[in-house]
C-alpha cells in the first residue's frame, strides 16, 4: 500500500503523509505533478491513500474511492449530544464511562458513537484487520473536523488498532472491558448504498466465528453485542438474543454477563 498527497502539497501535509507511512509500514510516494491514475499504474495498482488538507481518500483501480467521513455516525452522535436515545447504546446497556472494544471498526461510525456517549472517562478501542481501512481510519480520526467540537474530541480519543479481533481478544485479560461489539459485514447485503458498497471492497468479509464470540465473552464485563440483519440466522448460530425493532431492517443481538 502507498501513501501520497494531492498535487503540490503544503509542507505540513507532506510531512503528515510521510509520518503516516512510517507509522503504518506503508510506502510514501511523492506525488509531484503526476496524476493519481499514472502514479497508481507506476506503483503496480496498489491501494493508495491520499492525504489532503481537509480530507483523506482511499483508492484502488476498479473500486469506487472512499473518503473518511463518520456519515450516519455523525448524525447519531448529534442526537445523543442532544439527549436522545440510540438503539445500539440501549442494546448494550452502556453507561457513561464504560469501556468498549469495537472489534469491526470499518469507518468508525459506531466507535464514534460509543466515544461520544461514553465521555472523557470511557476508553474506546477500534480494531480493523484490513490495512487500507486501518490507515484510512487512523488518519481520518486524527484529523477530521466535523464542525462539532465534542465530536472532534471523541474521534481523537478513540484508540485505533490494526489487528484481527480474534488475535487481539486472545491477548486480553479476563473481564478487562465493559462491552465488546461486533458489526461484521452482513452475509447478504441489505442494499448497494454509496457508503457500504466501497467499504465491502476493502473490508474483511469473513463470517464471525464462535471462537471470537467465546473470547469476547471471556473479555467482557457487561455484555457482547452483535449487529446483523433483522431475523438473521447468525444470532441463533452464535448464541445471541435478538432484540427486534419495529420497522428496522437491522437488529442487535446481546449476550449479557
Amino acid at each position: 500500500m502507498i501513501i501520497t498527497t494531492g498535487n503540490r502539497p503544503i509542507p505540513e501535509i507532506e510531512a503528515r503523509a510521510q509520518q503516516l507511512a512510517e507509522r503504518t509500514g506503508c510506502r510514501y510516494v511523492a506525488r509531484g505533478d503526476t496524476s493519481l491514475n499514472k502514479l497508481m499504474e507506476r506503483c503496480g495498482g496498489e491501494e493508495t491513500l491520499v492525504v489532503l488538507q481537509e480530507a483523506v481518500r482511499l483508492l484502488q483501480p476498479g473500486a469506487a474511492p472512499m473518503e473518511f467521513h463518520p456519515s450516519m455516525g455523525f448524525v447519531r452522535a448529534k442526537r445523543v449530544l442532544r439527549g436522545d436515545t440510540d438503539p445500539m447504546l440501549e442494546a448494550a446497556g452502556m453507561l457513561p464511562g464504560d469501556s468498549v472494544l469495537d472489534c469491526t471498526a470499518g469507518l468508525g461510525t459506531d466507535s464514534l458513537l460509543f466515544a461520544v456517549y461514553g465521555g472523557e472517562e470511557s476508553h474506546v478501542t477500534a480494531l480493523e484487520s484490513s490495512l487500507p481501512l486501518y490507515v484510512l481510519l487512523l488518519e481520518g480520526m486524527s484529523h477530521y473536523i466535523s464542525g462539532q467540537e465534542k465530536v472532534n474530541t471523541a474521534l481523537r480519543r478513540i484508540e485505533v488498532v490494526h489487528s484481527s479481533h480474534l488475535d487481539y481478544l486472545r491477548a486480553q485479560p479476563d473481564q478487562s472491558v465493559d462491552i465488546v461489539y461486533f458489526d461484521p459485514m452482513f452475509r447478504v447485503p441489505l442494499n448497494a448504498s454509496a457508503a457500504i458498497s466501497p467499504l465491502r471492497h476493502f473490508a474483511n468479509g469473513d463470517a464471525l466465528s464462535p471462537d471470537s464470540v467465546a473470547e469476547a465473552l471471556r473479555v467482557a464485563r457487561k455484555c457482547v453485542l452483535l449487529k446483523e440483519k433483522a431475523l438473521s440466522s447468525e444470532f441463533a448460530r452464535l448464541g445471541f438474543h435478538e432484540l427486534l425493532r419495529s420497522n428496522s431492517k437491522t437488529s442487535y443481538g446481546v449476550i449479557t454477563k
